[in-house]
């Protein structure tokens, strides 16, 4: 038999969570919601401090 884990509650929170940190980080940095999207794409991790990071470098190029 099989199990599966009844995640779909948490998967929830998390994106909610992730959507939350996306909204502040632009509005903290000026830059669009899609911008920060991305870069949490891009680099394959939520984590706030790594998303900040890129968008200085970013920021830094221009």
């Amino acid at each position: 038999m099989s199990q599966t884990k009844s995640t779909s509650g948490t998967d929830r929170t998390d994106a909610a969570g992730l959507e939350e940190t996306i909204a502040y980080l632009a509005k903290r940095h000026r830059v669009s919601v899609a911008i920060v999207r991305e870069i949490a794409r891009k680099l394959g991790s939520a984590e706030r401090g790594a998303i900040e990071r890129e968008i200085e470098r970013g920021k830094s190029r221009r």
